[in-house]
């Protein structure tokens, strides 16, 4: 155990060790750790899951890394082909012509970049682009798909290789990678040599407002290292020669945000977002205690919450699933303890999962064709992030009497009238 998972002693953005002790959620298998249904089953790794606050720059982070090799060598997670995402990833081009002024024949360089599907959207206005990615399985996909990928960490000598081979990028992105990542420095020296002068960064991360605001407890899993402010984010960025030029907002993910950053002597202006942004963090109070300890307990509450009201259902004799079994979704059945005896199956339109058990939980995973021959009477809507999308999209489930239980930033039910949602 002690080769796969190390404690973290000081902060991996700013090296301090002054720690506010959040909140600890014991120890879990890994979130992504899906089972093949053998007899008997094997025995799972469980590893601490706490988390921590840096007093000095305000990083949350978990305190204990899990080797990143053992993690994301070989993934499940597929970029999502929701509208929801399919639009952003649009937005996302749009927002990196107006930023870093691409044209035609311009280099995009994509960390984390999964089978390539945010690419796509680059190659289809005339861009060259090129993905690095660890997990070989999701690479050998975006490459069949005929997106130009690696299979590495991103980092300093990764990101030197593709600077050598195709030249400096106009645009760099990180989608939903950033707080996967443990040495974040290593990336950021990985950006500045493969980055162009007058190029611009974009790093995407789930907003830690959003987190603290919204209860967003099950974000936090193995896989996540760290939970990104602005604040923070302009802090690692400048001690890298990075600086902080504009900052959006996102309804992706339970509320994310997109940081931009250009070298700190380019022509690219800032913008009065970045200004605006992090005065709204300081009024927050994100630089003191409180909102942290605000969560911790909201979060036992929550977890509390929504394990009685499952266990509730199914004392009425209620059947209830699991809708989506996303890393969150995952996370969250582990932390309110809701195992096969509650749950009896958990729908996901992912084929690497489907025909698997959920890890720690062991709930069987099958495909949405299946889980309409034996529809439950209740949904615990595990990827609540899309609930607006998924909702609307299953209206004969709904009209047939059917419920949903949304479960973040607190249970609530769904019934055939979205506006009559009413609370668990």
């Amino acid at each position: 155990m002690q080769d796969v998972i190390r404690t973290i002693d000081t902060c991996r953005v700013c090296g301090a060790d002054d720690w506010l002790e959040v909140y600890s959620f014991g120890s879990h298998p890994l979130a992504n750790g899906f089972l093949e249904p053998t007899d008997p089953l094997p025995e799972e790794p469980a590893f601490p899951l706490d988390v921590v606050v840096c007093r000095d720059c305000r990083l949350m982070s978990i305190r204990h890394e899990v080797r990143p090799d053992v993690m994301f060598s070989d993934y499940v997670y597929v970029t999502s082909e929701s509208a929801l995402i399919a639009g952003h990833m649009e937005r996302i081009v749009d927002w990196a012509h107006e930023r870093a002024g691409l044209t035609e024949g311009d280099l995009v360089v994509e960390l984390g970049s999964n089978i390539g599907t945010q690419l796509t959207y680059f190659q289809r206005r005339g861009l060259r682009v090129f993905g690095v990615d660890p997990a070989r399985n999701l690479i050998e996909i975006a490459n069949e798909n005929g997106v130009p990928s690696r299979a590495a960490f991103f980092g300093r000598e990764s990101a030197a290789r593709v600077a050598a081979e195709h030249g400096k990028a106009k645009f760099v992105l990180g989608r939903q990678c950033f707080a996967h990542i443990p040495d974040v420095h290593d990336v950021l020296d990985g950006v500045t040599s493969v980055i162009a002068d007058d190029g611009v960064l974009a790093i995407e991360v789930p907003y830690l407002v959003d987190l603290l605001a919204e209860n967003q407890f099950d974000t936090i899993f193995h896989e996540h290292f760290s939970y990104y402010s602005v604040s923070t984010l302009d802090r690692l960025f400048t001690s890298h020669g990075l600086r902080l030029v504009d900052v959006q907002r996102a309804p992706v993910h339970g509320g994310s945000i997109i940081v931009f950053a250009t070298p700190q002597d380019s022509p690219v202006a800032t913008r009065d977002t970045v200004g605006a942004i992090l005065g709204h963090e300081r009024a927050l109070g994100l630089h003191s205690d409180r909102p942290y300890l605000e969560f911790a307990a909201n979060t036992a509450s929550v977890i509390d919450h929504i394990r009685d009201f499952v266990r509730g259902l199914v004392a009425m004799g209620k059947r209830v699933a699991g809708y989506g079994a996303p890393s969150k979704g995952c996370a969250l059945l582990q932390f309110c303890g809701l195992t096969a005896a509650e749950i009896e199956f958990v729908t996901d339109t992912t084929k690497g999962k489907q025909g698997k058990l959920t890890p720690g939980t062991h709930i069987p995973v099958c495909s949405p064709e299946e889980a309409k021959d034996t529809p439950p009477d209740y949904y615990l809507l595990l990827a609540w992030n899309y609930a607006d999308e998924i909702i609307a999209n299953e209206h004969e489930f709904l009209d047939a009497g059917g419920r949903f239980v949304v479960p973040i930033p607190s249970p609530r039910v769904v019934s055939s009238r979205w506006r009559d949602a009413a609370a668990a």
